[in-house]
């Protein structure tokens, strides 16, 4: 029952938010206070903690989390509306395909200058430079068999991958332009047996050796949970989907030392570290607002940027 009506109201939300209606609770901040933006992820829900504790440091404003938007396309309308003021991280390749309806693009730097350019013009929106990860396709073996094998690169798979079980995402199989067989044109070679699964699968199903190789994504914590080793797409197949905080115009204009903040994130973030981030919030169950500020702690808050 609890879950029924948990449902009910994700989907009121949803249906609220994509009619241009703000729900109860959720309208435009007032004057000393930020809305940040998080969906369902601990990786966004950190990061918009991140945000919260950086603008309260560094002023006299209050920040908000408005969290768990059920997607990229609910937290772009609650933007739009005025119902957000902050993303928390939005990702090129998301974005472009959807907010934009767009054709993904494979370089990072073209696809960050889209995205940038079009939510500037389109939505008066800033689309800060990248935190320095991206969230993207990976393949992924356990890190003994890549030691033993070799593996540093997904075109090194080619002389194994005749014997190898590819378990992947459910939804990436038969995905137009970046699938499968788009996959295959592109670095030469199939796997033995494709195996499609939920991508929640697909880790401890490598794990146990069920599948020799997966399609995982790149901050995923189950990657260090079972100490999986990604390899380097070498011949650039799969899109960028590089992350960055994304601010109305609006409330940097009336708070331009938000934009300093938000600044002193760019570049400070890599996988790895998004890794270990995801890792305490998803395996060692930390609520994701005490990962943020053990983090802002360890690094003094970016007083040095």
């Amino acid at each position: 029952m609890k879950k029924r009506i948990k449902l009910v109201l994700v989907g009121m939300m949803t249906a609220f938010l994509l009619s241009g209606c703000s729900l109860p609770g959720l309208g435009g901040s007032s004057a000393d206070t930020i809305k940040i933006g998080t969906v369902t992820t601990s990786e966004t829900q950190t990061l918009g903690y991140i945000q919260k504790y950086m603008i309260e440091h560094y002023t006299d404003l209050h920040a908000e989390i408005v969290g768990n938007l059920g997607s990229s396309i609910v937290m772009h309308q609650a933007m739009v509306n005025g119902d957000v003021d902050i993303s928390a991280a939005r990702y090129t390749g998301t974005d472009l395909s959807g907010a934009l309806h767009m054709d993904l693009v494979n370089d990072p730097d073209e696809a960050m200058a889209i995205v940038q350019r079009e939510f500037e013009e389109q939505f008066d929106q800033k689309w800060f430079d990248t935190y320095g990860f991206d969230n993207t396709y990976v393949l992924s073996v356990r890190q003994d068999v890549a030691d033993e094998e070799g593996l540093e690169k997904v075109s090194d798979l080619k002389s194994v991958a005749d014997k190898y079980q590819f378990g992947v995402d459910n939804s990436w199989i038969n995905r137009e332009g970046i699938g499968y067989d788009e996959f295959v044109k592109g670095y030469g070679f199939e796997f033995n047996k494709v195996y499609p699964m939920q991508i929640g699968l697909v880790y401890s199903a490598l794990n146990s050796g069920k599948m020799d190789a997966v399609l995982a994504y790149s901050t995923d914590a189950r990657l260090k949970q079972f100490n999986l080793a990604t390899l380097e797409d070498d011949k650039h197949f799969f899109p960028p989907y590089d992350a960055s905080p994304v601010a109305t115009n609006e409330v940097l204009r009336e708070h331009p030392e938000i934009d300093d903040i938000l600044q002193k994130m760019v570049g400070k973030f890599n996988n790895e570290t998004i890794v270990e981030l995801n890792y305490q919030a998803d395996i060692e169950k930390k609520e994701p607002s005490t990962v943020a500020r053990e983090y802002l702690e360890e690094h003094n808050y970016f007083e040095d940027n």
